[in-house]
């Protein structure tokens, strides 16, 4: 896949990631919970990786790929169960 992130921005409930074939995917906070929870200031500390194929925060430990989000996948790291 040769899609890259050009661009990251948030509003109050939404990730917006610009894609190099122009699209842009709104991506909802609540499927990245440390993002979610993360201040304004933290969330603008993010940094495309070179390639542009992945996104980090270095002071949150998030790493976000572009070809999951394409994909429609959220933080793989949650517990999708319930614990009684």
């Amino acid at each position: 896949m040769n899609i890259s992130a050009k661009t990251v921005s948030f509003d109050e409930h939404t990730m917006w990631v610009e894609l190099s074939d122009g699209r842009t995917l709104g991506i909802p906070l609540a499927w990245f919970p440390r993002l979610l929870h993360a201040s304004a200031e933290e969330r603008k500390q993010c940094r495309i990786s070179y390639s542009g194929k992945g996104l980090h925060w270095d002071d949150l430990d998030e790493d976000i790929s572009v070809e999951g989000l394409i994909a429609g996948r959220g933080d793989m790291a949650q517990h999708h169960g319930r614990v009684a």
